[in-house]
């Protein structure tokens, strides 16, 4: 099993969602976050400057069996990309274990 987090722009995730929906990715955790990225100057907006450095974001945190990460990853980079600088990050790492909480079930069944 393998855990995806993905950093993306929040007017990114409807799109997200409805790509990693696509693919039979039905279940995920998002939480709103700041972050600090590489972009230094600010833009402005009716004579306003804002910065740019703190800069609003989603993070995906999403478990697949080994055999959904690639399309998982592919769905994210497709969906989420503008091309622009802030468009994000994914993280991938393994996960020894999964339980079902309900049935006490462990393994990669558990994500069905």
């Amino acid at each position: 099993m393998k855990k995806i987090e993905a950093i993306i722009r929040k007017s990114k995730y409807r799109v997200v969602k409805e790509a990693l929906h696509e693919i039979g990715v039905n279940f995920f955790s998002y939480w709103d976050v700041t972050g600090i990225g590489n972009e230094k100057e600010g833009h402005v907006y009716r004579g306003v400057t804002y910065s740019t450095s703190d800069i609003q974001r989603r993070y995906l945190s999403i478990v697949v069996n080994d055999d959904f990460e690639e399309a998982t990853i592919q769905a994210i980079l497709r969906s989420a990309g503008t091309g622009e600088v802030g468009d994000g990050k994914i993280f991938v790492s393994d996960i020894k274990e999964c339980y079902r909480i309900r049935t006490g079930e462990k393994g990669g069944d558990t994500l069905k």
